[in-house]
């Protein structure tokens, strides 16, 4: 036996502070059990002061999920010794092989937080895992927490602000990422000024003093907030969010013009929005031949798409000089089309095109925070949405925050 409490020893990774005394095998549960003592005579140290300390008993017994002896369940088991400080008080030392308060080894959370990032979903990770929805929580949690704490914000220069929904009917959340790091920063409820606030409070005077543009869609509470926060940083209405725009103006025109033709028998139209809405480029061979025949049709909706189509060279243009001449032009053709939802969004562009052109000395867009935007819906799918906020910015920051997840000391 003392051959075995040796070896398990040695696979924790234990100093002669801590020494194995019992391995228990249950081959009835599928269980190892390693019992272990903090050794007579070793020094014990205050976990907040860090001074060597008299021990003055032990907390009661405690147990920590550890990596499976082949397919054994492994646990570890101890009573902590507990100090007494006469700056601190009686406090419990703390282990080497978990965090304060932890119900799993370090190297098991290390694991753990290995196989939730590889698996396809949280779920089947889980499952392999043998663990509740609750225990895998709390790991991403605890992940997430020592991610935010450690990581390095010193060189975001292009800021992405942008919304997403959030549970059901209009509940929205703001996430703010680091374009150049293609990471997210931060996420806090709501679409508001307060929000965008809120996302700002979390970098610090010098940080904000670094960034040099921000890419974020036509919304004045987040231009304000930008306004606050950094004055001297460009706001770049990037090229996405434009795009939308353009696109629900284009699918109103259809919609309006389908049911008028609807009610002289006129079917043209129908079953037509992802041809008028898709990229030409992705379109099937039957879908293009049929797009082909509406587009030079006199549609009003073909109008309204030729419109769309020509604002995107825009960002063709050479330089910003270019690009306003290019936009003048466009603009005189959007203005006069007497299709109203075009000219709607065409007005507000117009009102906004200095921060449109700055585009030209960033080269930014949110492109990023869209694909981000495609894992954090297949995120909500895959869990059949959230009960609470903070578990979903939880998900989103495990999996798009490019956070350093592991525990520093897994090797014990």
């Amino acid at each position: 036996m003392d051959t075995l409490n040796t070896h398990y020893a040695r696979l924790l990774g234990l100093d002669g502070s801590w020494q194995v005394v019992d391995v228990d095998l249950s081959l009835e549960e599928q269980k190892v059990e390693i019992r272990l003592e903090h050794a007579v005579g070793e020094p014990a140290c205050c976990p907040d002061c860090g001074c060597v300390r008299p021990l003055k008993d032990h907390a009661p017994e405690r147990s920590w999920r550890h990596l499976d002896t082949m397919q054994f369940e492994t646990v570890l088991t101890a009573r902590v010794p507990r100090t007494e400080c006469p700056d601190c008080s009686v406090k419990t030392i703390q282990v080497p092989w978990a965090e304060p308060h932890g119900r799993f080894t370090l190297m098991f959370e290390a694991f753990a937080i290995r196989l939730l990032q590889a698996a396809s979903s949280v779920e089947k990770a889980r499952l392999l895992l043998r663990l509740s929805w609750g225990s895998v929580q709390r790991i991403m949690t605890r992940a997430v927490e020592r991610g935010v704490a450690a990581r390095d914000l010193e060189e975001i220069k292009h800021v992405g602000l942008d919304e997403k929904s959030f549970g059901q009917g209009q509940d929205y959340v703001s996430i703010m990422t680091d374009i150049d790091g293609q990471r997210v920063l931060e996420v806090v409820p709501g679409r508001d000024e307060q929000a965008a606030n809120e996302l700002w409070d979390t970098l610090t005077w010098d940080q904000k003093e670094k960034v040099e543009a921000v890419a974020m869609d036509m919304w004045q509470a987040y231009e304000n907030s930008v306004d606050a926060h950094v004055p001297d940083a460009d706001i770049v209405h990037d090229r996405f969010h434009l795009a939308k725009h353009l696109n629900e103006a284009v699918d109103k025109v259809r919609r309006a013009e389908h049911k008028a033709l609807v009610k002289d028998q006129d079917e043209t139209l129908k079953g037509t929005r992802q041809l008028w809405l898709f990229n030409p480029e992705n379109l099937s061979d039957e879908q293009w031949e049929r797009f082909e025949s509406l587009k030079t049709a006199h549609l009003k909706t073909a109008r309204a798409w030729a419109i769309k189509e020509q604002f995107r060279g825009l960002f063709d243009q050479e330089d910003a000089t270019a690009g306003e001449r290019f936009f003048n032009a466009w603009y005189c053709w959007a203005a006069r089309c007497r299709l109203e939802p075009v000219k709607k969004v065409a007005r507000m562009i117009h009102g906004r095109i200095d921060n449109i052109l700055t585009w030209f000395r960033h080269r930014i867009s949110n492109g990023p925070a869209e694909g981000f935007n495609s894992l954090i819906q297949s995120l909500k799918s895959a869990a059949r949405g959230f009960r609470n906020f903070d578990n979903y910015r939880t998900r989103i920051l495990f999996f798009c925050g490019k956070l350093k997840l592991l525990p520093e000391q897994a090797t014990h």
